[in-house]
């Protein structure tokens, strides 16, 4: 099974492309889960006129928030803090990481159970705290599942989805005590659920993400399945919730677009089992709730996106995975070759403002362009168009009026920038250039069969043996 681990990342792309491609097992269950899901979301929108008004409806209230966004931000944490809720900023991963070992510390932590949290897996959170002496468990099945195997998410909505059933009971096997093999499923989850509940009752800390953070009212909204992050904002002592700023919108009214267009691009639901609003910590009278709620804003690179108007599209993000799910790319590889938290399309236009472009320069061509992920995607970030950006800017200065990305022209090669310069040449000069394609349908026999990357998956193109221009003169 391929995996991403701390010695590999976005870096070393293409050799982990290769080496999933070459795992059959994986492959095979990557094509079950991709036809399932996408099966799932066609059934979910069974209006095409429904379909585009939800799309639009739920671009324009992203766009509407972003364009506030600091403004938002701002009237986010006052009214968290008017609702007893504390509001910290981490400008990057070092500080959330920081202030969450500060608040475990105050308290004498050794546990945190975590809820799904996309952005402590961006942190590195559970590493983290691990150097300081404080246990994170994952609580989400999926993410529990990665935990034990020493594994990474492959998937930002469902991080085991790599794995099959007999993969999942070797995991079990190899890592619970007293654990009987099965392939049923029920009996599998069962497993899982057994082994966290005490850890609910144990832990001093949960710890979740937020999908919706509601400036209007100071409330954190949590989309579930499974009741796990309800456990972990409910019964620990202390909640604290990590997010990117980015996930603000501005009215309450704001969330039941969203929540109907995340839900269904993403696992096919018209609602999930469990939506969590989470406005203040326990107050006198309730019988259950934390006695302490912190919010972490996490800024981690999204300024850098929020300052071009164009690369601030990449934010309008709702993190449902439907492009991902419809990517020839992801679809065949999975999200480990990425080597990124964020894998798959949507992996593609954020890393480079999470890690920079010359970390992430070979993620922004992996990608065919056919813009299934343009087509599917519920809040019509335009994909294709920011990655062609990327693509250029991985090579090139910014153009007049674009913010530089960290990592600007990482991917600059000289002989291709000299080797593009002379083609420009010869074909702004005609004599030249039909001088050289002649030339070439007299030379073809000497063009070699391997032809590097191009002729890994072609057959090297031979030059015809008239030229465009002889034969159209022919033809008078």
């Amino acid at each position: 099974m391929t995996k991403y681990t701390k010695d590999q990342g976005p870096q070393f792309f293409h050799q982990q492309a290769k080496s999933a491609l070459a795992d059959k097992q994986l492959r095979q269950n990557f094509r079950g889960a991709m036809d399932y899901l996408r099966d799932k979301r066609r059934s979910a929108f069974p209006d095409p006129a429904e379909e585009k008004n939800i799309r639009e409806l739920a671009e324009a209230i992203r766009q509407r928030c972003l364009s506030k966004l600091p403004d938002l931000l701002e009237q986010l944490e006052e009214n968290c803090k008017h609702n007893g809720i504390q509001v910290h900023w981490a400008e990057d991963a070092e500080q959330a990481n920081y202030i969450i070992a500060n608040i475990a510390r105050l308290h004498n932590a050794k546990t945190i159970v975590k809820g799904k949290s996309m952005v402590s897996e961006e942190i590195e959170l559970n590493h983290e705290m691990e150097k300081i002496g404080i246990e994170c468990l994952e609580s989400d099945m999926g993410e529990y599942i990665v935990q034990l195997d020493g594994d990474k998410p492959s998937h930002i909505i469902m991080p085991a989805i790599h794995k099959n059933k007999q993969e999942v009971s070797d995991t079990f096997e190899h890592n619970l005590e007293n654990f009987t093999p099965t392939l049923d499923v029920d009996a599998l989850i069962q497993t899982g659920r057994s082994r966290l509940r005490e850890k609910f009752r144990d832990a001093e800390i949960g710890l979740s993400g937020v999908n919706f953070a509601v400036a209007e009212t100071g409330t954190l909204c949590l989309v579930e399945n499974e009741g796990n992050g309800r456990m972990c904002t409910t019964v620990p002592d202390v909640h604290i919730a990590i997010t990117g700023i980015e996930k603000v919108v501005e009215f309450l009214s704001d969330v039941p677009p969203l929540y109907s267009a995340l839900t269904r691009s993403a696992t096919g639901q018209a609602i999930t089992t469990y939506f969590n609003m989470i406005t203040s910590p326990r107050r006198s009278g309730e019988l259950d709730g934390p006695e302490e709620v912190h919010l972490v804003l996490l800024d981690n690179g999204r300024s850098q996106a929020y300052r071009d108007e164009e690369m601030r599209k990449t934010l309008q993000c709702i993190r449902c995975g439907a492009c991902m799910n419809h990517c020839p790319v992801y679809t065949r590889i999975g999200g480990h070759a990425y080597g990124t938290v964020y894998p798959g399309p949507i992996g593609k236009i954020i890393s480079p403002h999470l890690m920079g472009l010359k970390q992430t320069k070979d993620l922004v061509t992996a990608s065919s362009l056919c813009g299934a992920c343009d087509e599917v995607c519920p809040v019509r970030i335009p994909i294709p168009e920011l990655l062609q950006r990327l693509r250029y800017e991985a090579k090139n200065p910014p153009k007049p009026g674009n913010e530089e990305i960290d990592g600007q022209k990482a991917a600059a090669n000289s002989t291709e920038r000299m080797a593009m310069k002379g083609f420009a040449y010869a074909a702004t000069h005609p004599s030249l250039y039909h001088s050289g394609t002649y030339a070439a349908t007299k030379l073809k026999a000497l063009i070699p069969s391997n032809l590097g990357p191009w002729t890994q998956c072609r057959t090297a193109p031979k030059p015809a043996d008239k030229t465009l221009h002889q034969l159209m003169k022919a033809r008078k």
